[in-house]
Parts: structure tokens; C-alpha cells; sequence
């Protein structure tokens, strides 16, 4: 029965019509006999039993999950997960690609992470750990994607920023004000610099500052500090509630003056996005709420730049994700793969904006444009503008100057001698 198991689930990726295929790509450990664990992988996320008793039949060839690939990586002297008691026998690391046809459950997301990361793969029998990688998608089922409505190039319009990294500022203190000294915060941040003022994605639609005013009092200053200014400003609010609320609160949100959209993704669910995105006329932006429990431990879950990806295809034009350094607990290889995701080719979609996030400052932008080795990325610092100990507005001054150091190829300690803003900055920091 293996046996028939096992070729049942197999194929020839060459032998098969790569559009009608999605490619899985995962790592699992167990105790099991590879080929035979791999197989039931195929056959717990497709067809299950795949044949009625007494009928001449076999639903594997159309319907089933499909093994092109398997390597051992490494064996385990013992199995190192807790519900496995074969203290005898090895426990084997292994890389498996498997082709799912997408016809399963079509361009749905929620049907989609239900095949790919649901009972069938996290309790396969004989697989003690599992976390899938990335999936690779073909153009018959990318088609059915939007993606981003305005992606890099038309947040670069709204804000007639083309040469630069472009500033986001999260209001501090996040909780607790109410929306008149909130929208006083964020105005004095854009007279500073910021380009875009935002929600903590903590501060949603509560009593104490109801969406409709923040948003109205909010929208005025962001009006005031583009005509001080001459430049175009964006005020990012955080609609992130009930799902049944999500319209509701867009078109509250944008009537009162918000032009761009904050929401959780992670928590309200994909699909909710999806929908939002046909909705909306202003950019969404994603924050990484409730993305660490699924992607943090290293051989289990989901790897973050999918999560990244499948956010980007379902409307998101900006992707706020952890970031560089040790508080984020993010391997910096993993931070730029996320930066990859939002950028790279991928299918007929736009690009999103990379915003890694996490303790960031003045001397944090010239640090990411080294890594990621562009300037399309959003910088998005909370305490280093609004906690800065001469005030948002010189807070926001000292990210445009880390900016103009790394432009002009100097040193921050060189430029903040002449820039008082920039060196109150380093002191916070040292």
C-alpha cells in the first residue's frame, strides 16, 4: 500500500503543464521513510483517499499533490520534536517541491492557505516539523490578482518624491491622546519633514479618539503643513477593525481627509485586503501584526517573504516589515528577501514599497539604502522624531538630514556639525 502510496504522488515536473500547477516548496524532519513522508504530504493537502470502494478509479493523476523533488539535507541522531517517541530511529531534514494543481480551490486565498498550510500539512502523518518556504506561482492563476493599485511609482506621485527614500513617522505617544494634540504631533512632523504621518497600528477606531475626528483633524493639518511646506504630505490611517467594518471605515476615514490606509492584514485576513483593494481610491499600506507566531521559529510555519508576497497580490502598495538589528529577531538575510519580494518581478503586478521596521533613527537610512541598495524603501521611525529632545518637527529635520549625509557621502558625525537637529539625534542614540 506504500508503495502505491508513494507512486501515486510522484511526478516528472517536465511531464506535467506547468500552468496548471503551483510549485510548494518546504522543509520538513521526520522519522519516517522520506519518500513515504513526502507522499503523504502530497495526499493529506490533495485528494486524501483518492479512489470510492468497489470503483475502478484514481483521482491522483488530476487532483493530487505531486513530489518533483525531494534532497535529505541533513539526519538527526534522535527526532527533536516532542510528540515523536521513536527514540530509536534517525530523524531526516529534508527539502521537498511539490506540485499542487491550483484547480483544487482556484484563486482564493483563503482556500489556498487552507491547502497549503492547513491540516493536511501540519499534521501529515509522520512529519514531526514543517515550514513552507515560498510558493511560486504560474500566470493562469497570477491573473486573477490586482495587486498593488498604486504600488512605488504612484506613492512617489502623491508625494512628488522621485530621487529619495521616503519618510513615514508613527505618532508618539500612540495611545492615550486625544485627536487634537495627535494631529498637532503629526503636523509638526511634516513641517519637519515627514512625508507621511501614521496611525501606530495599536490606535484604532476607539472612544477616546474616534476615527471620524482623527481623521478630520488629522486631514486639516496635513492640508496646513503642505501649504507651509509647498510639499505633499500623506496622513496613514489605521482602519484595522471587524471585517463587516472595513468599508465603512474607508470611506469614513478618506471622506475626513486620510489618503492612504493602514491595515493589519494578518489579523483581519487576506481575503478582507482583496476586497479593500477593489474599494479603494487611496493606497494601503501593510503592517506585520500577527505575522511573528507563523514565521519566527526557524524549520516551522511559514518563511515571511511568502507572507510578503501573497500580501503584495492582494493589494497592499506598501509593506511595513521587520527589520534590520536585534529587537526585530529577524536574520538580516531574511529582512532583504522580504525587501525582494516587495520589488522584484512578478507577473503583470506593481512593486510595493519595502518599509523595514524597527528602532529606527536618523543614521538608520543611509544604513538601509547600503543594504537594500536602492532608494525605493520607506523608513518608519516612531521615538527618533517624536520623542527627539527639541520636538517632532526637528525629529522629522534629522531623518531628512541622515539622508543628505549619506547624499553627499559624509559621515552623520561631520553633517550634525553643522546641524544641530542631527546631532541632538546622535545623542539620543549613544
Amino acid at each position: 500500500m506504500i508503495e502505491e502510496v508513494k507512486r501515486g504522488f510522484f511526478a516528472d515536473w517536465h511531464n506535467l503543464d506547468a500552468e496548471k500547477y503551483l510549485q510548494l516548496d518546504y522543509y520538513f524532519e521526520t522519522t519516517s521513510d522520506p519518500e513515504e513522508a513526502a507522499a503523504h504530504l502530497c495526499q493529506e493537502q490533495s485528494t486524501a483517499q483518492w479512489k470510492r470502494v468497489g470503483v475502478d478509479e484514481d483521482l491522483r493523476d488530476r487532483f493530487g499533490a505531486k513530489v518533483i523533488d525531494l534532497v535529505v539535507e541533513q539526519t538527526f541522531d534522535k527526532p527533536n520534536h516532542p510528540y515523536l517517541a521513536e527514540e530509536s530511529k534517525q530523524s531526516y531534514g529534508c527539502r521537498v517541491k511539490i506540485a499542487h494543481p491550483h484547480e483544487n480551490f482556484g484563486p482564493k486565498i483563503p482556500n489556498l492557505l487552507t491547502a497549503v498550510g492547513g491540516e493536511g500539512v501540519f499534521h501529515s502523518p509522520g512529519i514531526s516539523t514543517i515550514k513552507l518556504l515560498d510558493i511560486q506561482f504560474p500566470e493562469s492563476f497570477m491573473q486573477h490578482f490586482e495587486g498593488p493599485k498604486f504600488g512605488v511609482s504612484g506613492l512617489r506621485d502623491m508625494l512628488g518624491a522621485y530621487d529619495r527614500p521616503l519618510f513615514f513617522g508613527v505618532i508618539k505617544p500612540n495611545i492615550g491622546l486625544a485627536p487634537e494634540p495627535f494631529a498637532e504631533l503629526a503636523f509638526q512632523g511634516w513641517l519637519g519633514g515627514l512625508d507621511i504621518a501614521k496611525d501606530d497600528e495599536m490606535l484604532s477606531d476607539v472612544a477616546w479618539s474616534p476615527l471620524s475626528e482623527r481623521a478630520e483633524k488629522l486631514g486639516k493639518a496635513r492640508l496646513a503643513a503642505e501649504k507651509a511646506t509647498g510639499e505633499k504630505k500623506i496622513y496613514l490611517a489605521n482602519i484595522t477593525d471587524e471585517v463587516d467594518r472595513l468599508l465603512e471605515l474607508h470611506d469614513i476615514a478618506v471622506e475626513r481627509g486620510a489618503n492612504a490606509l493602514m491595515v493589519n492584514g494578518m489579523t483581519t485576513g487576506l481575503s478582507a485586503v482583496r476586497m479593500l483593494r477593489k474599494h479603494t481610491q487611496v493606497p494601503l499600506v501593510a503592517h506585520f501584526d500577527f505575522i511573528a507566531p507563523f514565521t519566527l521559529i526557524p524549520d516551522f510555519g511559514v518563511h515571511s517573504k511568502l507572507i510578503t508576497k501573497l500580501q503584495r497580490m492582494v493589494g497592499f502598495d506598501a509593506i511595513i516589515f521587520p527589520g534590520f538589528g536585534a529587537r526585530m529577531k529577524t536574520p538580516s538575510a531574511e529582512v532583504l528577501q522580504n525587501a525582494e519580494e516587495c520589488l522584484k518581478p512578478l507577473g503583470h503586478l506593481k512593486p510595493s514599497l519595502p518599509v523595514p521596521a524597527g528602532s529606527q533613527w536618523a543614521g538608520s537610512t543611509g544604513d538601509l539604502y547600503e543594504k537594500l541598495g536602492t532608494v525605493d524603501f520607506g523608513i518608519v521611525p516612531g521615538r527618533a522624531v517624536f520623542e527627539h529632545p527639541m520636538g517632532p518637527k526637528a525629529g522629522a529635520t534629522s531623518l531628512r538630514q541622515g539622508w543628505e549625509a549619506t547624499r553627499e557621502g559624509i559621515s552623520i558625525e561631520t553633517y550634525a556639525k553643522q546641524h544641530l537637529e542631527l546631532a541632538e539625534a546622535i545623542k539620543m542614540v549613544s
